[in-house]
């Protein structure tokens, strides 16, 4: 099985639909009103920030529910707010030419935002994983230091960290603040533009090791290795939650879903790509079947 990709732009009436390669179909997305046997499509709207979490997700659920096809409908998160917002002024819960049932963007201030609207069901939201910071060494560097702890005892090390005007920097500086070092003496701080920036310095020698976020740390892992994982009572680790579309069509699919995301196996998913955990409700998820 494998989960279709699916832009929310439209050509000519036609969905754009991305499989190993981009082709347009001009076959509406599959009603949920279903003949016997046919098989159940979950649409889930999500941002480039977190769609491989969603379709690493969606082929583990494919596989232990079969008959279930997952699809993506990938937008930036503004594009995301701004597609809800109209398919609810039309009163209908589709994208383009097909449903929506759940929505994953990348950043829970914009679950929140959505939810003030009551564009998303609050009962119906799961934290299914978090961004949590990660100390990255080249290969090369045999001493790395073997936590933060140790980090801040290492005064000769210099630390490739991102710019505060980006959400990784102001984690950086909130955990480099609790370890006593965006203040100490002699520290050698090693400013990058982004995560890339700091790859990039970390490569060339201009630094030692680099502060990143675990999955995007994780994805270059050929390059460099991870070194330690900073504890999360020293900062804010980036919450990331996946909430059900207020009109969603299949209200016990996305329940499933939504359960499945923080079981073993959800969860197992996303500590391979670099996640740090999300959290099962108090309660089970449970909405009113419309």
């Amino acid at each position: 099985m494998r989960v279709r990709r699916m832009s929310a732009a439209t050509v000519g009436g036609c969905v754009l639909v991305y499989t190993l390669a981009a082709t347009v179909s001009c076959a509406p997305v599959q009603s949920p009103v279903r003949e016997p046997g046919a098989a159940r499509v979950l649409v889930i709207a999500t941002s480039p920030a977190v769609s491989e979490a969603m379709t690493q997700l969606g082929q583990a659920f494919e596989m232990s529910h079969p008959g279930v096809h997952v699809r993506l409908s990938i937008d930036t998160s503004l594009d995301l707010r701004r597609t809800v917002a109209a398919m609810e002024n039309r009163g209908k819960s589709f994208i383009g030419s097909g449903p929506i049932h759940l929505v994953a963007p990348g950043g829970d201030e914009v679950i929140t935002r959505m939810e003030q609207k009551y564009y998303l069901l609050p009962e119906a939201k799961t934290l299914y994983a978090t961004e949590r910071l990660v100390l990255v060494a080249p290969e090369s560097l045999s001493e790395a230091p073997e936590s933060f702890e140790a980090l801040a005892r290492m005064p000769t090390v210099r630390i490739a960290i991102a710019d505060q005007k980006t959400r990784l920097g102001v984690e950086t500086s909130r955990l480099l603040s609790a370890l006593g070092l965006n203040s100490a003496e002699g520290a050698l701080i090693d400013l990058a533009n982004d995560q890339a920036g700091i790859l990039d310095h970390v490569l060339s020698g201009q630094a030692d090791v680099g502060i990143m976020f675990g999955q995007d740390a994780t994805r270059f892992q050929q390059r460099v290795r991870i070194v330690a994982t900073a504890p999360t009572g020293l900062y804010k680790p980036v919450p990331h939650s996946i909430a059900m579309e207020r009109y969603c069509p299949d209200r016990p699919l996305c329940e499933e879903f939504l359960r499945f995301v923080t079981s073993p196996d959800g969860q197992s998913v996303l500590k391979r790509l670099g996640y740090g955990p999300g959290k099962s409700p108090e309660s089970p998820v449970r909405v009113p079947i419309l």
